[in-house]
C-alpha cells in the first residue's frame, strides 16, 4: 500500500469517528463529561462518557455522512472553483455546516511572480476538516468588477474560526494589501510542530516536510507546478490538485498535532469546540513565524521563491519567512554560532584543609597558581588547593557546583555544535537584585544549535503568556513605546489599496475605502484628491507612549511585589517551563527547579528589601 493510501485510510477512520462522536454528543449533551485540558498541553483532549452513554453509542454511530467519510480521505475530495458570487452562494452553506462542527479552515494562497515582482494574490484556497476545498479566484472578481462575497469577507475576519497553514499570517498581509481583506485568527503549523515536539527538526519545517514526517504523505512541489500560471483563464487539473492539497494537508496536520487521531475532541460543559481548539493554540494565534536561522525552505515554502513582498509592514516579514533548509537539508539552528571550546573543564578548587569548594575552568584554576595563592594538587583531574581561607564554603558535599558536568546537549545528548542557554532569559535576570544574581551558572546549560532554536520558540510562548497576564507587551522600545493607532492605520491601508489597485477594484469597494479617507480628513464633505491619497498613504500610525516599561522589567516588578518568594516563583516558573517543553534527558546531577531557594531564605529572610536592577 502506498504512503498516501495508508494516510487516506487512517485519516478517513479518524474523521468518521470524529463526526460520529459529535452526533452522539449533540444528543446527550446533558450527560456528564470529563475533559482533560490545558492551555498549552500536547496531550489530546479526550471526553470520557458515562458507561450507560457509551453503551448506547453503536446504535447512533452510523449516519450517512460518516459512511461517506470512511470511503475517502480529505485528499480524495475534489476541489471546486469559485469565480462568481453565484458559485459562492451555492457552495457556502455546505462549508458553514462543516465549520459549525469544527471551526477550522486550512488556508493557502497562490500568485504569479514576474521578473521577481509578485502580482496580486490570484487564488485563495480554503479547506474544512473533511477535505472540502474551495479555490476562490480573487482576480476573477476584480476583473469583472464584482464585490467579493460577504461570506468570504466575514469568515476571514471571524475571530472564532481558526485559519491554519504554513505562513498563513504572511498570506493575510498579502490579502490585505492586494484585496483589502482582513485575515485574523491564524495559526502557523510550524509553531504547533515545535511546541508539541513532533517535528523531525533535521528535515525542516516546510509544509512538504511536515506532511512527509508527520503524516507520511508526499506533496508534489515541482518547480513546474509552483511557478505555473495561476492567472490562466482555466486552471489545469494538476494546478487544482496542487493548490487544494496544501490547504487540505494543513487541516490534517492541525488535528494530528493536537493528538486528535482516533477519538473526537468534545467540548467541556459550557465551552464550545472553538474554545477547546483555541486553548491548544494559546500564544500562537496571529503570531508571525520567526525563528533565527539562515536560509529558506527547500521549496521556499512554495511562494517565497525569489519573491520580495510589496507589503509595507514591519510585521509581514516581507514574505521571506525562513525555513531550516535551502536546496540542501540543513538542521534547525544552522544560523547559530556554536562554541569552539568546551564550557566545562571540570577543574576543582579545594580549601586549605582539602574540602572541595567548587568546579571551575582551567584558566581560572591556573590564575590562582600564577598569583601564588594556590598550589597544584593533581593534573588529572586538575585540582588546585587555595592557600587562603575562602569567603564561603558549600553547605553540603552534595552541592550542584561540586559536580563534574558533561559537555553535551542536556536535551538530546549531542556532543558537538553546542552553545549556552539561559534558562531564565537575560531580559528578566538582568533586573533581579544582586542577591539572586550571584552564582547563577546553575541556569546556564549547554544545548545543541537545533535544540536551542526549538527552545527559543517555546520561550516565546511563555513570554507571550507573561505579557498578557501582566500587561507587559513584548518588543523593542521603538515598537512598544510607539503604539499603533488602529484608525490611522485603517486610513493608511485604504489609501494604499486605492493607489495600488484602484483600476481593477469593484466600485462598491472603492467607495467604501474613499469614505474611510473622507471621514478622517474632511468629514465626508470634500472630494478625495490624489494629493490627499498620497498624504494618507504616508500617514504615521504610531503614537508615543511615555509610560513605556520594558517587558522584562515590568514582569520582574510584578513578581517583586511579593518579595523574595515572588522572584523565586518567577525563577521556578522558567526552570519548570524548560523541563516541560524540552524534556531534557542529560541534565547535570543535582540540577533543580528550586536551586538555592532555601539558601536565600536562610541567608536573607522573607522580608528582604528588593532592590531591582
Amino acid at each position: 500500500m502506498s504512503k498516501q493510501s495508508t494516510f487516506t485510510a487512517a485519516l478517513a477512520t479518524m474523521l468518521g469517528a470524529t463526526l460520529g462522536g459529535l452526533f452522539l454528543w449533540r444528543s446527550i449533551r446533558t450527560q456528564k463529561r470529563k475533559v482533560l485540558k490545558g492551555p498549552a498541553s500536547a496531550e489530546p483532549v479526550q471526553a470520557q462518557l458515562e458507561a450507560d452513554v457509551t453503551a448506547s453509542q453503536p446504535a447512533r454511530q452510523e449516519p450517512q455522512t460518516q459512511k461517506l467519510l470512511r470511503a475517502r480521505s480529505p485528499l480524495d475530495v475534489p476541489p471546486v472553483i469559485v469565480s462568481s458570487p453565484e458559485e459562492w452562494e451555492t457552495l457556502w452553506p455546505g462549508f458553514q455546516k462543516e465549520l459549525s462542527v469544527y471551526p477550522v479552515l486550512g488556508l493557502d494562497c497562490e500568485w504569479v511572480s514576474v521578473k521577481g515582482k509578485p502580482s496580486a494574490v490570484s487564488l485563495l484556497q480554503l479547506a474544512t476538516f473533511s477535505g472540502r476545498c474551495m479555490l476562490v479566484r480573487l482576480l476573477a472578481f476584480r476583473d469583472a468588477q464584482l464585490p467579493l462575497p460577504e461570506g468570504l469577507v466575514r469568515v476571514l475576519s471571524d475571530p472564532r474560526v481558526l485559519k491554519v497553514g504554513v505562513g498563513c499570517y504572511e498570506d493575510g498581509k498579502r490579502l490585505t494589501h492586494d484585496h483589502g481583506l482582513t485575515l485574523i485568527c491564524t495559526v502557523d503549523l510550524r509553531y504547533l510542530a515545535l511546541r508539541q515536539r513532533q517535528a523531525v527538526l533535521n528535515n525542516g519545517l516546510s509544509l512538504k516536510s511536515l506532511a512527509a514526517d508527520l503524516l507520511n504523505v508526499s506533496l508534489d512541489k515541482s518547480l513546474e507546478l509552483r511557478c505555473s500560471d495561476w492567472e490562466a483563464d482555466v486552471l489545469t487539473q494538476e494546478q487544482m490538485a496542487y493548490a487544494a492539497h496544501d490547504a487540505q494537508i494543513s487541516v490534517a496536520l492541525f488535528f494530528h498535532l493536537l493528538g486528535m487521531k482516533t477519538e473526537p475532541r468534545l467540548p467541556a460543559e459550557g465551552e464550545s469546540t472553538f474554545v477547546q481548539l483555541a486553548s491548544c493554540c494559546q500564544g500562537l494565534v496571529d503570531v508571525p513565524f520567526r525563528v533565527r536561522y539562515n536560509g529558506e525552505g527547500e521549496d521556499g515554502e512554495r511562494r517565497r521563491r525569489s519573491r520580495k513582498s510589496t507589503v509595507e509592514s514591519p510585521e509581514s516579514g516581507d514574505q521571506q519567512v525562513p525555513d531550516p533548509r535551502r536546496n540542501k537539508r540543513k538542521p534547525l539552528g544552522v544560523g547559530y554560532s556554536a562554541r569552539k571550546s568546551p564550557l566545562y573543564d571540570n577543574c576543582f578548587l579545594h580549601a586549605p584543609d582539602g574540602q572541595p569548594l567548587c568546579t571551575c575552568d582551567k584558566k581560572k584554576a591556573k590564575w590562582y597558581l600564577e598569583k601564588g595563592i594556590g598550589e597544584l594538587v593533581s593534573e588529572d583531574p586538575f585540582v588546585v588547593r587555595l592557600l587562603f581561607e575562602p569567603s564561603g564554603r558549600p553547605d553540603s558535599q552534595k552541592d550542584y557546583y561540586l559536580t563534574a558536568k558533561e559537555n553535551v546537549c542536556v536535551v538530546c545528548g549531542k556532543a558537538d555544535s553546542y552553545i549556552r542557554k539561559n534558562i531564565v532569559p537575560h531580559e528578566y535576570r538582568r533586573h533581579f537584585p544582586p542577591e539572586m544574581k550571584d552564582h547563577n551558572s546553575h541556569d546556564i546549560l549547554l544545548l545543541c544549535t537545533s535544540c536551542h532554536a526549538a527552545s527559543n520558540v517555546h520561550d516565546g510562548v511563555l513570554k507571550q503568556r507573561l505579557a498578557e497576564e501582566h500587561s507587559a507587551p513584548q518588543g523593542c522600545e521603538e515598537g512598544i513605546r510607539l503604539l499603533e493607532d488602529a484608525d490611522r492605520r485603517r486610513v493608511r491601508s485604504a489609501a494604499r489599496a486605492l493607489l495600488s489597485a484602484s483600476d481593477g477594484m469593484p466600485q462598491s469597494r472603492k467607495e467604501e475605502l474613499l469614505s474611510v479617507i473622507q471621514s478622517f480628513f474632511c468629514n465626508a464633505q470634500q472630494e478625495v484628491t490624489q494629493e490627499m491619497l498620497q498624504k494618507a498613504a504616508a500617514l504615521e500610525t504610531r503614537i508615543f507612549k511615555e509610560s513605556y516599561v520594558p517587558h522584562g522589567l515590568k514582569v520582574v516588578q510584578v513578581y517583586a511585589e511579593h518579595g523574595l518568594r515572588g522572584l523565586m516563583d518567577l525563577e521556578r516558573c522558567w526552570r519548570q517551563h524548560f523541563l516541560t517543553s524540552m524534556q531534557p534527558r542529560h541534565l547535570p546531577p543535582l540540577w533543580s527547579v528550586n536551586h538555592n531557594h532555601d539558601k536565600y531564605l536562610r541567608k536573607y529572610g522573607e522580608d528582604l528589601q528588593i532592590q531591582l536592577n
